[in-house]
């Protein structure tokens, strides 16, 4: 199943957006907390405290981590 991104309500005013972004493992409701994963690991916190957030989508920097110095 390819990405799809469906604006689900808009604000007139602050032209701010809820949405819902369809992947393959899962529905994420925008907005959204993302952590970030610095250098492929989420730092400051234990797995479970990860899955305690709540979060459905782990944000990760590929390009840096493929592109470190040997």
């Amino acid at each position: 199943m390819p990405l799809e991104f469906q604006v689900i309500a808009r604000c007139s005013v602050t032209k701010a957006r809820a949405s819902l972004l369809r992947l393959s493992h899962a529905d994420v409701e925008t907005p959204v907390f993302m952590p970030v994963g610095t250098q492929g690991t989420m730092k400051g916190l234990t797995v479970s405290q990860l899955y305690d957030t709540g979060a459905k989508i782990i944000l990760g920097n590929t390009y840096h981590l493929g592109n470190r110095p040997v």
